[in-house]
């Protein structure tokens, strides 16, 4: 894996001292590493061990979408049809290089953990969005295997032959969280169904949730999730 790709900004909290777990979370288009920095709070149980939060910055590039306007985005994304994913017809709606460049950035923010003490098996990788986007196919390459995955709100941005390509035999190990708002409109409930369906198809041990909202996270959702990282934790 790349790992000498060069670390990126984050916002860091830590739950007590000498941190022996890592939750790297990744935002969405558009917003920065302090988006989710106010869940921790709602998330984090008092039986859990002391725990790092990363939220990395994702890079500053033009997005097409949006008139080529400047923003922080972990990839491009160039169209707004969904119709040809998980398809190998069609051009992807996100840019390979860009995904491939912030897949190597999370990957070394994953080494860093690693050369703190914390290794790969005590460390969660979270996305929303596309953040999630990057978690999941993060995720997919991995050689040696995290705690777990959770993709909020999201979908694999690979083509199923590209994914299946990618594809590291540990990876699928690896337990995956994905949950999705049932009136989401910027990324349909049903694209996140149909992902975490290609993600279960590869081998992944899947938990999956729906919620009446959009593109968003709920409390409810926090719950389940805090549930799903209880048992990492304790595992």
């Amino acid at each position: 894996m790349n790992t000498t790709a060069p670390l990126l900004e984050t916002v860091e909290f830590e739950t007590g001292p000498s941190p022996t777990w890592s939750i790297v979370w990744l935002h969405g288009l558009g917003a920065d590493g302090h988006d989710f920095a106010p869940i921790v709070p709602e998330l984090v149980r008092r039986d859990w061990p002391s725990l790092r939060f990363v939220f990395p910055h994702a890079p500053v590039r033009p997005v097409t979408i949006n008139n080529g306007m400047r923003m922080r985005a972990w990839y491009d994304i160039v169209h707004f049809d969904f119709d040809a994913l998980h398809t190998d017809a069609g051009k992807s709606r996100a840019d390979e290089a860009g995904v491939a460049a912030s897949v190597a950035q999370v990957e070394a923010l994953i080494a860093r953990e690693n050369e703190r003490g914390i290794p790969a098996e005590r460390i969660v990788l979270i996305g929303f969005s596309q953040g999630g986007a990057i978690t999941l196919s993060a995720g997919l390459r991995r050689r040696v295997p995290l705690a777990g995955l959770a993709g909020l709100s999201t979908y694999l941005p690979e083509a199923p032959s590209q994914a299946a390509a990618a594809l590291q035999a540990a990876a699928t190990s690896q337990p995956l969280f994905m949950a999705h708002g049932q009136f989401d409109p910027v990324v349909p409930a049903a694209i996140g169904l149909r992902s975490s369906q290609a993600m279960k198809a590869m081998g992944f041990a899947l938990e999956w949730h729906d919620y009446p909202m959009a593109h968003q996270v709920c409390a409810e959702e926090i719950r389940d999730l805090g549930d799903w990282l209880s048992r990492r934790f304790a595992g």
